[in-house]
């Protein structure tokens, strides 16, 4: 296996290597790129970058299955995930990114860096590794993990207990090389580390945020330990400064693209893999959350709500007085998946311009589709797609604005890798766990705040920007919406369902949430004695017959009734069916889907 993906990497840095990103160079020549002559800070930005985009990747995949996005489209492969009716297809992203482009450059990296010393490069290469593992422990519970970058071309697959156990044992050996020094003559890590600029500190509260994520998707385990959560809580980031943060740019001379998929290499992986093309919408469900309109809901909308939900211009009104038409701004509807049949009758479509009347309108006959103008998707354009500025707003010719883009989704948007609020949320749920809702609430407006604070910052560096979803949140409306009905401001009425709802938006569109609504069964309800924690989601509207050969449970109860993990890809299933097959006994089976990854079950 391990010779496979090697040749892979080859073909990989060979195409590749033009790029000008400060982080993706190679200092060797590029026409003979070998395993023996990279150095480790040409090699580390390479291994972040598609660990990331593999991360990225299930981010969006775990949107769609988490009822955050849809697509307008119910037959592709995003479109079937976001009905629960998956296709194997949709598996095989994360899978590639992490072995090809990643895992199977790191063995040779730290064989370099011993060479030389450069201890603190072994050190991420060995958190790189618990973090590409324990993803694909998320995604398909069962991996080949110990020799799954050896010599064999059919490794043997291990249980989700033994790669959990090994991820967080790497995590323990990457902190003693972040502890020791290296020596004048070795690479510093800041020439090749483009996640935190060769700050190991960061590092080290990033090994400790990992830990505190980890040990609390355990929570469904007899050994679930709150004490452990709560130290690996407070030595993990204490602050925005101190969180992991990519910094993504818009660069119109990145064109070459990422020799996988031909994607950029600077702009945001939510971005590569969600808003590239026009497809993608958030439902109704998210929106609800945000404008705090699901029931229940206090009405206050969250000033998040206007950052991340896209806008483009309206209808355009003549003024007789200026001679010329005035353009409004129109917010985007959430598409209702859980009570509409909108996709079953062909919705929604997409929306055209036409330049000469000012009119946005649906090509079609139908009548049910002539209103889906409001529904406005998350496009945003990068060089590669047309950009001729680092703006990277969808105009048509006339200059009229077809879509504002999404914070979270834009090619300049930031990667939140490990946060301070996640740290927080984490906290509030381990405190109310053990009874102290005080300090759970004090944890949990923490988070929020921080969240909005950390947007903030990327906000406030479009100056000049003509995106009107570009402009920092007020710290006036920030404290408003603290101090509203919108956030709990009693201890006694502090939820689980309070937390998460809060934690779904701070986290949105990251692996994570899907794992969090799976420790929770979503919303059935059966977890200890908190309830509905994600109440109002619901299998999607148009979820049948062949759906449920997939996801066959008939009672929220069942853990069968929810989407849990994802098949494994069509290269193991062709070329190691045997250690497959040996490795979880439904692996073949159409509802794997439904089956609990091993952290997902008690």
């Amino acid at each position: 296996m391990k010779s496979i993906f090697k040749l892979g990497l080859i073909s990989l840095l060979a195409l590749s290597l033009s790029s000008c990103e400060k982080w993706l160079d190679i200092n060797v020549n590029p026409n003979s790129p070998t395993n023996l002559v990279a150095s480790v800070d040409a090699r580390l930005p390479w291994i972040q970058h598609h660990y990331q985009y593999a991360y990225g990747s299930a981010s969006m995949r775990a949107g769609l299955i988490t009822g955050t996005i849809t697509n307008h489209a119910p037959t592709i492969a995003n479109g079937l995930l976001a009905g629960w009716n998956p296709a194997q297809a949709s598996s095989t992203t994360p899978y590639q990114q992490w072995f090809v482009g990643g895992a199977c450059n790191i063995g040779d990296m730290i064989a370099t860096a011993e060479k030389e010393e450069a201890w603190h490069y072994i050190g991420a290469a060995y958190t790189l590794r618990a973090m590409g593992f324990m993803l694909m422990l998320d995604w398909y519970g069962e991996m080949p993990y110990k020799e799954a970058l050896g010599a064999g071309l059919t490794p043997k697959f291990d249980d989700g207990k033994t790669i959990f156990e090994g991820c967080m044992e790497e995590l323990d050996i990457a902190l003693t090389y972040f502890q020791r020094t290296q020596p004048t003559n070795a690479t510093p890590l800041s020439k090749g580390d483009s996640w935190n600029g060769g700050d190991v500190q960061k590092w080290v509260r990033l090994i400790h945020g990992l830990k505190a994520r980890w040990l609390n998707n355990l929570s469904k385990k007899s050994i679930y330990n709150p004490t452990a959560i709560l130290a690996a809580v407070a030595n993990g980031p204490q602050s925005n400064a101190q969180s992991t943060v990519i910094n993504h740019v818009n660069d119109l001379s990145d064109v070459v693209g990422d020799v996988l998929f031909g994607d950029p290499l600077k702009t945001s992986y939510l971005f590569n893999t969600t808003a590239w093309s026009d497809g993608q919408r958030y439902t109704k469900y998210y929106t609800d959350l945000l404008e705090n309109t699901f029931a229940g809901g206090s009405g206050i909308e969250d000033p998040r709500a206007s950052k991340i939900i896209p806008y483009r211009h309206s209808h355009f009104v003549w003024n007789a007085t200026t001679n010329s038409f005035e353009k409004g701004f129109l917010r985007s509807k959430g598409v209702d998946m859980i009570t509409s049949d909108i996709r079953l009758n062909g919705g929604p479509m997409l929306m055209s311009f036409n330049t000469t009347t000012k009119k946005f309108f649906i090509n079609t006959t139908n009548p049910l589709r002539l209103g889906d103008t409001v529904y406005v998707g998350m496009r945003a354009l990068c060089a590669k797609t047309g950009a001729t500025s680092p703006e990277s707003l969808w105009k048509a010719a006339d200059g009229t604005i077809l879509n504002t883009g999404s914070f979270l989704t834009r090619p300049e948007s930031p990667t939140f890798v490990m946060t301070y609020h996640e740290m927080m949320f984490i906290k509030a749920e381990v405190l109310l766990r053990q009874g102290d809702a005080p300090g759970a609430l004090i944890a949990y407006k923490e988070g929020i705040k921080a969240h909005m604070e950390l947007m903030n910052l990327s906000l406030a560096t479009y100056t000049g920007s003509e995106n009107p979803a570009k402009t920092p949140m007020s710290t006036a409306s920030i404290n408003a919406f603290l101090a509203s009905a919108a956030v709990v401001q009693v201890p006694a009425q502090l939820t689980m369902a309070k937390i998460m709802q809060q934690k779904y938006i701070a986290m949105s569109l990251t692996q994570q949430n899907w794992n969090d609504m799976r420790r929770f069964n979503y919303s059935a309800a059966n977890i200890g004695n908190f309830g509905n924690v994600y109440p109002g989601f619901e299998r999607p509207f148009e979820f049948g017959t062949t759906h449920a050969t997939k996801i066959p449970g008939t009672s929220k109860s069942e853990d069968n009734y929810w989407f849990r993990r994802m098949m494994s890809i069509s290269h193991e299933m062709n070329y190691n069916s045997a250690q497959l097959k040996a490795s979880n006994p439904k692996a073949f089976d159409v509802d794997i889907w439904s089956v609990p990854v091993w952290w997902d079950m008690q």
